[in-house]
């Protein structure tokens, strides 16, 4: 079984495809809506989602970009997964404007022939990307609202580890969450990333690196991403369209982000079609 954990800003229609492709009654789904987006977002989709038991809402924040909020809300969601008496193997988070490349049958029976792997992309943060030193190197606050940065309050990177930095999206098996929820070992890399900028792509990626915790690692994401350039921060993931059709349909990752209905609805319906598909054809064969 897989638990999902989908993070949802906007877009709510959009969500419902996701959530129709993803959607297996052997998996369980937890959902968090932003705080910031409004009280009409989260209504819509608790009625929607009022007609699957397999799913539920985590009670909502509001989610900042580059803030530690973004941990704290994969940290509470692992919680509650494990809370829940739930028997599930791998956790998989999605954002509402990702898509699913491969059908839920294919998709569990990949992770099956790989239990007890955690997915996650990772490399030594300063020996690769060494530009991005300064997030963790200045003190920021998550305010709810913004981020506070402190150019000015330089400080030392933890003692005795190493930094490693990736992005956000990652296939974790249930033993790494427990890890993760459970471990007083992980409560300094907390204490640290809390006032980190862009926590999320180094706070996993760290504590998986330089804990007792036994690691099998595939450094993988299985996610199709365009990764370009915004502006001297980052760089973000191209909205993807009808043109990446071929792309899209013969990659042999998992899932692919980002879709924006706004910017091209024709794609999605076209991985729809594909996975139909590829269901029948599975049945068949």
């Amino acid at each position: 079984m897989i638990a999902y954990l989908i993070l949802v800003h906007r877009y709510p229609e959009q969500f419902k495809r996701l959530f129709s492709a993803i959607y297996n009654k052997d998996d369980h789904y937890l959902i968090h809506v932003d705080k910031k987006s409004g009280t009409g977002l989260l209504k819509n989709i608790r009625d929607y989602l009022t007609h699957y038991p397999n799913a539920t809402l985590l009670e909502s924040e509001k989610a900042v970009w580059g803030g530690f909020s973004l941990v704290n809300i994969e940290l509470r969601g692992m919680r509650k997964l494990l809370e829940s008496g739930i028997k599930w193997t791998f956790f998989i988070n999605l954002s509402g404007q990702d898509f699913p490349l491969k059908s839920s049958q294919f998709i569990h029976n990949y992770l099956t022939s790989h239990i007890g792997k955690d997915f996650i992309k990772l490399s030594e943060q300063y020996k690769t990307r060494p530009e991005t030193r300064h997030r963790i190197e200045e003190y920021v606050t998550d305010s709810g609202n913004e981020i506070i940065a402190n150019p000015e309050k330089k400080r030392s990177f933890m003692p005795g580890v190493i930094p490693y930095i990736g992005n956000q999206w990652f296939i974790l098996s249930r033993k790494f969450c427990e890890f993760l929820t459970y471990s007083p070992e992980v409560d300094r890399f907390i204490d640290f990333y809390r006032h980190t900028l862009i926590a999320d792509e180094g706070f996993f990626q760290t504590v998986i690196m330089n804990t007792s915790y036994q690691a099998s690692i595939i450094n993988d994401d299985k996610r199709e991403i365009d990764w370009i350039p915004m502006g001297k921060i980052k760089l973000r993931p191209r909205d993807y369209t009808i043109l990446d059709a071929d792309l899209l349909q013969n990659t042999p990752n998992l899932f692919a982000r980002k879709f924006d209905e706004n910017i091209d609805q024709n794609i999605l319906s076209l991985l729809e079609k594909h996975l139909v598909l590829e269901k029948r054809t599975a049945s068949t064969a």
